[in-house]
Formats: C-alpha cells, sequence, structure tokens
C-alpha cells in the first residue's frame, strides 16, 4: 500500500520539471546510499591517508577484455604483468614492491582475496571491470579494511549503482592473439520507483602471446536491487569461469620469447615430441552477496553485508620426469614385472581446490557537522578441501581410476573489529584516529604431495592502531601527516616452505594535496619500516607460487607525485612519478656453503623508479586520443642482488582512440575504441623468477651454489578494438 500510495502522489501532483529535479536528487540519495556499504572502508578526502580514486568512466575506453591489474597500470607506484604475455588470463600486480597477496582487495567491502595464499586470482572474475561503479587505491597501510592486512596497498571495488532509465549494451572487442571478447549488459531501470534488476554475461577468448596461453574465461553478474527514501537493498550473483592453458613456467632463454615449456612430452631419448593438450587450470567461482544499507535519520547510518564464496576447479598437468613420476610421490605401491621392479610412472595428475568462504560484516556511520564516526565487524569462515587425484599412468599397477594421492583441509576464521573518529580540533585541523583488532585461527590437517604429513595450528590476535594530523590551508591546499601499524599472518604457503613468523609493519605518510578548477597535485613521502617481513625470494614453488621467507629488518622509503593538467581547452595530462628505495637490512647468504654478510641489499621486485603518464587530446567533442606511457627502472628478483636476477627497466607506450556517435535510431549511443599496445614494439619483461641451490655431489668435499633464473616476456606490438552498442 505504502507503494502504490507513493506511486499515485509522484504521478497525480508532479509536473515535467519538478520530475527531472526529482529524478536528480532521488540519484544522488541512492549514490550516497550506495556508498553506505564502502565508506567505512574508505578514505575520505580530508583523511591522512595515500589514495587515487577512479571511477568506471576513466577505464571505459580501454577496457575491451584485459584484467583489472592491466587497467590500473598507470597509477602511481602500480606495475603489472602478465603470464600469457597480453593481460587476459593470469595477470598481477605489484604496489610500492608488494606483490598482490599484501595488496587487500573487496569488493563491495567483502574480501576479496584467498584466505589461505591471500592472493587474488582475477582470472576468476573475467570482465568484472564491465560490473564496477567505482575503485579507490590506498597506498600503504591506508585505514582499516575488512579481510588480510593491508601490506602495501588495498584495493576497494564497488560494484555497479542502481540505474533510473531502462538500457542495454552490447560490446564486442576483437584484436591480437585471436583475441574475442561479447558482453551484454541489461538494466531494467526504476520499476515502481524501487526497484531494479541489471546484469551482464560476458566471454572472452585469447591464443595469448605466449604459445598455447589460451583463454577461455566466462563470467555473469547479476543484481536485483530496492529502494526507498532512507533504504538500499541489493542481492547480488556474480562469478566466472576460465580454462586457462598453462603458463606460469616462464621461460630461461629469452632468444625464443614465446615458448611454453608446460605439458612438454619427450620420448625416452629425451627429444621432444609433442605437449599435452590438457595441460590446463580449469576453475569455477561464484559470489552470492546481500547488502542492507539504512540510513537511519540525518546522524546515522548503518550497512549490513552477507557473502558466500564457493570455488572449485583443478590444474591437469602431464608428468613424465622428476619427482611427480615416482611412486612414493603418488602413493602407489612398487611392482615387479619379472626381475624388474617398477617404482615409477609416467601419468596424468588433477591438484584439486574445492573451498567455501562465509562472509558478515556490518557498519555504523556516524556524521555530525563535520564529526564523523566509523565502526565496523566482520566474522569470516573459509574452509578449503585440496586433493590430487591420478587420472593416469603408464604403469601404475592395480589402482582404481581417480586415486586420491594427497588430501588436506584448511579451516580459516577471522574476527575483525574497527572503529574510526575524523574530528576538528581546530578551525584548521583535523584529527584522525583508527583503532583495528584481528583475531585469526588458521587449521591446516592432512598430508601434502610427496607424501609430506601437513599440520597447521596457528592462532594470531592483532592490534593495528593508525593515527593522523590533516592541515587545511588556504586555496584548497591539505597538509596530511599520519602513522599506522599493520600486522599479518603467513600464508598457506609460507607454512608448506618453512616455519614463518608474522610480519611487522610500521608506516609513515606525509602528503601535500592541491585542488584548483584547472590543476590538482598530489604528492607523498612514505617510510614503510617492516619487522620479520615475509619478503619474495624469487623462487617459485611447484605449482608456481612464490617462495617468501621472514627476513627480519627491511624498509620502503619513498616520494609520490601525481598532478592531472587541463592544458588550453583541449588537452588534459595526467602524469605521476614514483621514486623509492627499498632495502634489506644487514642481509646474509650462503654461497658455496660459506655464510656471508652482503650489508644492505635492495628487496625483490622493487624498482626505484616507477613513472606514468596520459596526455589526451579532444580535437572535437566526441573523440578522445591519449598516449600512455608507462616507465618501470630495473629491478631485482633476489634479495641478494646477484647479477643474474636483475630485470632491465622497461618503457612502453600505448595509443587509446575512442569515438561516440548517435545514430538516428533506436539505438541510443555507440562507441568505437582503440587500443594499441606496445606502439613501438619493445621487447621487455615484466617478470621472473630466481632461485639457488647448492650442487655438493658433482665435486667431492665442496659445495657450489648455482643460480637458476626464469622470465615472463611480454607482448610486442598488438591490438585491440571494440564497439559498444547502446539501446
Amino acid at each position: 500500500m505504502k507503494i502504490v500510495i507513493r506511486a499515485f502522489l509522484f504521478l497525480t501532483f508532479l509536473n515535467g520539471f519538478s520530475q527531472e529535479i526529482e529524478e536528480s536528487t532521488d540519484s544522488l540519495k541512492v549514490f550516497m546510499l550506495e556508498e553506505v556499504k564502502v565508506s567505512s572502508i574508505r578514505a575520505k578526502k580530508t583523511d591522512p591517508v595515500t589514495h587515487s580514486n577512479i571511477n568506471k568512466e576513466d577505464i571505459k575506453s580501454r577496457n575491451l577484455g584485459q584484467d583489472i591489474p592491466v587497467l590500473l597500470n598507470y597509477l602511481p607506484g602500480v606495475v603489472t604483468t602478465s603470464d600469457a604475455g597480453a593481460g587476459i588470463g593470469y595477470t598481477g600486480i605489484r604496489v610500492r614492491g608488494s606483490d598482490a597477496s599484501r595488496v587487500n582487495v573487496t569488493l563491495n567491502g567483502i574480501p576479496f582475496n584467498d584466505s589461505e595464499s591471500q592472493g587474488t586470482f582475477w582470472v576468476n572474475l573475467p570482465d568484472f571491470a564491465s560490473s564496477i561503479e567505482s575503485i579507490q587505491l590506498q597506498r600503504g597501510v591506508g585505514t582499516s579494511t575488512n579481510g588480510s592486512g593491508s601490506f602495501g596497498a588495498s584495493l576497494n571495488i564497488l560494484t555497479d549503482a542502481m540505474q533510473n532509465k531502462a538500457s542495454s549494451s552490447l560490446i564486442t572487442s576483437v584484436g591480437s592473439f585471436n583475441t574475442i571478447r561479447n558482453t551484454l549488459k541489461f538494466s531494467t531501470g526504476l520499476l515502481n520507483n524501487y526497484f531494479e534488476l541489471s546484469g551482464r554475461l560476458s566471454k572472452i577468448t585469447s591464443d595469448g602471446y605466449v604459445d598455447r596461453a589460451s583463454s577461455n574465461l566466462k563470467s555473469y553478474f547479476l543484481q536485483g536491487a530496492y529502494k526507498d527514501e532512507n533504504t538500499l537493498i541489493k542481492a547480488i550473483a556474480f562469478g566466472g569461469h576460465e580454462i586457462t592453458y598453462q603458463s606460469w613456467y616462464g621461460i630461461e632463454d629469452l632468444s625464443n620469447r614465446t615458448y611454453n615449456p608446460a605439458g612438454a612430452i619427450y620420448d625416452d631419448n629425451g627429444l621432444l615430441t609433442s605437449f599435452y593438450d590438457s595441460q590446463e587450470d580449469n576453475y569455477r567461482q561464484d559470489h552470492y552477496q546481500f547488502h542492507w544499507n539504512e540510513q537511519i535519520n540525518s546522524l546515522w547510518s548503518t550497512s549490513l553485508g552477507l557473502n558466500y564464496t564457493y570455488g572449485r576447479g583443478y590444474y591437469e598437468e602431464y608428468n613424465d620426469s622428476g619427482s611427480d613420476t615416482n611412486f612414493s610421490y603418488l602413493q602407489l605401491n612398487p611392482f615387479n614385472i619379472g626381475s624388474e621392479t617398477i617404482s615409477e610412472t609416467e601419468n596424468v595428475t588433477r591438484k584439486w581446490l574445492d573451498n567455501n568462504y562465509y562472509v558478515l560484516t556490518t557498519s555504523a556511520n556516524y556524521i555530525k557537522g563535520q564529526t564523523r564516526i566509523d565502526m565496523g565487524v566482520l566474522f569470516s569462515r573459509y574452509i578449503g578441501d585440496h586433493f590430487g587425484t591420478i587420472l593416469w599412468a603408464q604403469n601404475s599397477g592395480d589402482i582404481l581410476p581417480r586415486k586420491r594421492f594427497y588430501e588436506n583441509k584448511g579451516d580459516k576464521k577471522e574476527i575483525n573489529i574497527y572503529a574510526k573518529l575524523e574530528q576538528p580540533l581546530t578551525d584548521q585541523i583535523t584529527g584522525f584516529i583508527d583503532l583495528q583488532y584481528r583475531n585469526v585461527n588458521y587449521d591446516i590437517n592432512g598430508v601434502l604431495a610427496g607424501p609430506r604429513l601437513f599440520k597447521v595450528n596457528s592462532k594470531y590476535s592483532f592490534f593495528n592502531p593508525k593515527a593522523g594530523l590533516t592541515y587545511q590551508m588556504v586555496n584548497n591546499q591539505q597538509l596530511y601527516f599520519s602513522y599506522s601499524k599493520a600486522q599479518r599472518e603467513p600464508t598457506r604457503s609460507d607454512f608448506e616452505n618453512g616455519n614463518p613468523k608474522p610480519e611487522i609493519l610500521d608506516n609513515l605518510e606525509f602528503g601535500w594535496r592541491i585542488n584548483q578548477n584547472f590543476f590538482q597535485v598530489y604528492s607523498n613521502i612514505y617510510l614503510m619500516a617492516y619487522k620479520d617481513q615475509l619478503a619474495l625470494t624469487g623462487a617459485l614453488d611447484d605449482v608456481g607460487t612464490p617462495i617468501r621467507e621472514n627476513i627480519g629488518e627491511s624498509s620502503r622509503l619513498g616520494i609520490e607525485i601525481e598532478i592531472k593538467v587541463n592544458l588550453l581547452e583541449k588537452w588534459l595530462l595526467q602524469s605521476n612519478i614514483a621514486l623509492s628505495k627499498n632495502t634489506n637490512k644487514d642481509f646474509y647468504f650462503k654461497r658455496d656453503g660459506v655464510l656471508n654478510s652482503l650489508g644492505n641489499t635492495r628487496l625483490p621486485y622493487s624498482p626505484e623508479l616507477v613513472f606514468g603518464n596520459i596526455l589526451t587530446y579532444k580535437p572535437i567533442t566526441n573523440l578522445n586520443i591519449s598516449l600512455l606511457t608507462k616507465l618501470v627502472g630495473e629491478q631485482y628478483m633476489s634479495n641478494i642482488e646477484a647479477k643474474g636476477s636483475r630485470l632491465d627497466s622497461y618503457s612502453v607506450n600505448d595509443i587509446n582512440i575512442s569515438y561516440q556517435w548517435k545514430p538516428q535510431s533506436a539505438i541510443s549511443l555507440m562507441t568505437l575504441n582503440l587500443l594499441i599496445n606496445n606502439v613501438f614494439d619493445k621487447k621487455y619483461v615484466s617478470n621472473g623468477y630466481f632461485y639457488t641451490y647448492d650442487d655438493n655431489w658433482s665435486s667431492p668435499n665442496q659445495i657450489t651454489t648455482i643460480e637458476g633464473t626464469g622470465y615472463y616476456p611480454q607482448a610486442g606490438i598488438n591490438f585491440l578494438i571494440g564497439l559498444t552498442t547502446s539501446f
């Protein structure tokens, strides 16, 4: 009845002009309610937190099927990479030298990082950028957020807002390496002024730059929403199914940049004969979210979030040599054929992951004048089954099909409580305090491949305080200073590779913001001081996961400058630079059996220079032409600054052209986007791995340290072109 009365009054008493005013006001109110579910964990414009805000329009012209890390490549301090070499499939992001497992990611305030690995696998959500409303990237510890502790950055993503008007669009992109992407989006607009249904279906296929590094990606996003004057309720379902041919091995010889060793099959003489055609990663992930945002009165708003994530899948692998063929590894019993004992065999295995993730979040926000209080609580539980099955074996004896040769289960529970206060201290100075408590219980029990018993029973309690001041100067300028503390637990792979300790980070930020009509400048200096940092060693384990180790004391000291300037009438310059010094303190390394002090060394995967630039020219109203430049300085893949572990600096330029027009038909708008990547066809490597081992068998009574490297070459010049038809 309430809905009927409101609809009757709306249709009876409002004329066309007042309707336009109402729609505008209503849209603003709905968007404010949209923000409620992330406002507790996002930095505000007056917070002493270093951050960048991006809306969907900022990445729209480049959103042609590549993953979110690639679309964020031009933000300050960001370095991205792609296993397949072209930005589709497995991609990674580093911020201030911190890898993706140290970048906290939330989707509508719900943690996205995998609970055990703490990594973010964007390949599980292909084309998710097409369902994003806005993104905030906080560099450093940032404000308290949900999920694993931020140790380099946090990435907060808000999905599509409600739409007042019905719409639909068809997006088709094609490009190099047989890349094809099709996306269908729709929205019913507001039904009865209260309800909306919207969604997206996407499919992306690509052969990849690297040999056989193919991707077959499908995804969906469905949303049902209800709003009235003070309430916004959303039920959201989204997910994806990825099938990618493995390309995480990299290459040791850069003379053949596209070579992919995955799935190689050799004959008895060690000669390569073919490649296994199902050397694939096959994984599905579905997310179900419920959000209730309520504006209680002019002072208080609340948010409730529920989430269930179901992930399941495997990677399939052909094994014809090494430990993976041993009967002891496969948990098979040796058998005799005549006088010969069979104790190894070529085989095909599948290593499975089946996981369930449950989350409850709730927050309350209070605003009175310039006083703001944000409070939030998270409860989560992750249950992950890990097991391996044998699909085929050349000489296996008497075993049943799909025999399990290892199995273990991880169970991780977390409680996260935070409270934040922003309070003016004088007319120009605002104080900020942020207190967070995290409690983590992590249990693992079972057998790893090998076989090896694997048991973890660890409990952690972390108190992470943060505080700062913001000084409001004249002419729309701000100075800010903050101190933040972060502590976080080791990952599953850390436990597999040793006895890790939790790591501690103290972060100082000092910044200066200038906001004028025609230009904005954001600059900051930071110090990140670590104790027992779990730093990358450069090496990978048998499934391509980076191996880390506690390294004692280390630090990152840097300066970041971000500029946005309107040049004349038709030019826009967006530029940023990050300069840093990233140091292991008093690092020791055992070479040739002798422990050596190396003094201070550079942290791995931490270039001292990262530069990004976007220069946009708008010759006419509907045409944008942009030149995008990325420069990344040299970096080492090891903590020991070994010459073989150095990645050379590289500079890459892209061209992005976007043109819009309105046909005289039922089509409301057509947009043509062109992206030419690496226009100067640079041969560069953005990522790799480095490892050492001691050879104590080649020469008697002598230990020799052997080094090895691998590289992930990125594609030369390539293109994507897309047409968006909006109705």
